[in-house]
């Protein structure tokens, strides 16, 4: 049974893919000019669910910012890895 699931919507329709608690599951929204990657996965230290957002390069347009790493479901600002 998947633990995680994403969906992604485009002119195509909506597609979905399911990722285990081993596997986690990763996402990329680009553009021209860089893109978004979220990737969620479990925490070893806790066991709990955590989401790691980033701002990243895409086709080398773009910059770097880590925006977010910490448990999905509540944020936290103060939890950065």
């Amino acid at each position: 049974m998947s633990h995680f699931y994403g969906t992604v919507q485009g002119n195509r329709g909506e597609a979905s893919k399911c990722g285990s608690k081993a596997s986690g599951i990763r996402t990329y929204a680009a553009s021209w000019k860089g893109a978004i990657t979220c990737w969620t996965y479990i925490d070893k230290e806790t066991g709990n669910d955590y989401v790691r957002v980033e701002m990243t390069t895409w086709q080398g347009a773009g910059n770097y910012a880590l925006l977010y790493d910490g448990p999905i479901g509540e944020y936290k600002p103060e939890v950065q890895k």
